[in-house]
């Protein structure tokens, strides 16, 4: 005779947390990654217009805090984008971009760039004062503690994340007030 265990109510079933292969969980990995302070980095791209005779194309941006130096020579820098997000999605087609390192009284900038759907980038930039970079006609943000515009030299799949790789094109230091936008342990800081 076959023993049955008693029926479970759905409600006391509780999904386990992802596991890899590696034993670590979804939960683990990004516990252990938010003891990891990063600056923070508004990214920024001009998307063409579709119409040659129509509207000036849009601006977009996202707050991103994996973004690093990879070369002096020649000047590479690095930004790791969602597979699929906007972002990653324009910079498959359209090479130049932009990056406004923030500094520690832009957290309304980071938090507006950040927040999921959102709503539009052209509304989110509208009271953001900012210059169009010369090389990459991309948004640069006034007061950022530097600024640099870049074009895609390589994409690399990581995961579920894209690794873009810029040539750095121009690079601007217009602001030594303040010091640097810090996330650690999922929250925006600065520098005591």
């Amino acid at each position: 005779m076959l023993k049955t265990s008693p029926a479970v109510p759905p409600a006391a079933v509780t999904a386990a947390p992802p596991v890899h292969a590696e034993g670590v969980s979804n939960d683990e990995f990004r516990a252990a990654m938010s003891r990891l302070a990063a600056g923070v980095v508004l990214v920024t791209a001009h998307e063409p217009a579709l119409d040659p005779d129509g509207p000036g194309g849009e601006d977009i941006g996202m707050t991103a805090t994996a973004f690093v130096s990879v070369s002096l020579d020649p000047p590479l820098v690095m930004v790791s984008l969602r597979e699929g997000s906007r972002m990653d999605d324009l910079l498959a087609e359209q090479p130049l971009w932009a990056v406004s390192v923030l500094s520690d009284n832009q957290r309304h900038i980071a938090g507006r760039f950040a927040m999921k759907g959102r709503i539009s980038d052209r509304l989110l930039f509208q009271d953001i004062p900012y210059v169009r970079g010369e090389a990459a006609g991309a948004l640069l943000v006034d007061g950022a503690l530097a600024t640099l515009e870049c074009r895609t030299e390589q994409r690399v799949p990581a995961g579920d994340h894209t690794l873009v790789i810029g040539r750095v094109l121009t690079a601007d230091v217009p602001s030594a007030d303040g010091g640097p936008l810090v996330h650690f342990r999922g929250r925006y800081r600065h520098l005591e």
